[in-house]
């Protein structure tokens, strides 16, 4: 048995997906897996259940129909954990940008250092990215320092989704009432976090872009992003955030 979930998002990730499966599980601290699909047609899916009969404990998966977002996909999962013994719930990526290695960073970060949301941080230590065109680094570097300045988290990477959750911190947040799926969903999950009054905690990572695979990044991701957080901070000038 272990204390912790790896929730990875896919769809059309065959290239990726039985790599990076492997690769965590060859890391010295046993983690479970749950891939959320969306009906991949390129067959991810079956590739995951293939590698289920070597893994069956380990490995799990969830198969939905169509393209539901990102944020719908993470709910997806984070409900599947809570209703099991699971007490860290990681986000990450199939695509090998978030580094498996950097795993046990996150989990010590929150089992050992009190972290209650541990954010693998592209900009805390500067600007830690390798392989992006420098369009696509300065609308996520700024797009960032925009949402520290309007919602005041004290968080320098406020659109990572590389992230591990305490239990506690998921069975608190409404999930049923996050309203964005995309880049802004990440912003929204931090942000009713630290309004919760949980301890965030950035710890360094090295993001690399994909080398196999399609980006399933838009300029309109981040316009959901950049227009959201002002709803979003409006909206909690009007609610109460005692647990």
């Amino acid at each position: 048995m272990t204390d912790s979930l790896i929730i990875i998002p896919t769809y059309n990730e065959k290239e990726n997906i039985e790599k990076i499966i492997l690769k965590v599980f060859s890391l010295e601290k046993l983690f479970h897996i749950l891939i959320i699909d969306d009906g991949s047609p390129d067959g991810t899916a079956n590739i995951v259940k293939k590698l289920q009969q070597q893994y069956p404990d380990q490995l799990h998966i969830e198969e939905r129909t169509g393209k539901l977002g990102l944020g719908t996909a993470y709910i997806h999962g984070f409900k599947w954990a809570l209703n099991r013994h699971y007490q860290f719930i990681f986000e990450m990526d199939a695509d090998f940008s978030h580094n498996p290695d950097d795993l046990i960073r996150l989990y010590e970060a929150s089992a050992i250092d009190g972290g209650d949301v541990s954010i693998g941080s592209r900009y805390v230590k500067g600007v830690n990215i390798v392989n992006w065109p420098m369009a696509r680094l300065l609308m996520s570097f700024f797009a960032s320092k925009y949402v520290k300045l309007i919602t005041g988290m004290p968080i320098h990477d406020s659109t990572a989704g590389f992230k591990c959750y305490n239990r506690k911190v998921l069975e608190t947040i409404k999930l049923k009432k996050i309203q964005f799926v995309g880049y802004a969903f990440q912003i929204e999950m931090k942000f009713k976090a630290w309004k919760y009054g949980f301890n965030l905690v950035e710890v360094p990572v090295i993001f690399t872009d994909r080398a196999e695979g399609d980006s399933k990044m838009s300029s309109g991701i981040f316009m959901e992003a950049v227009l959201g957080v002002l709803e979003m901070k409006i909206k909690s000038f009007f609610r109460s955030w005692g647990r």
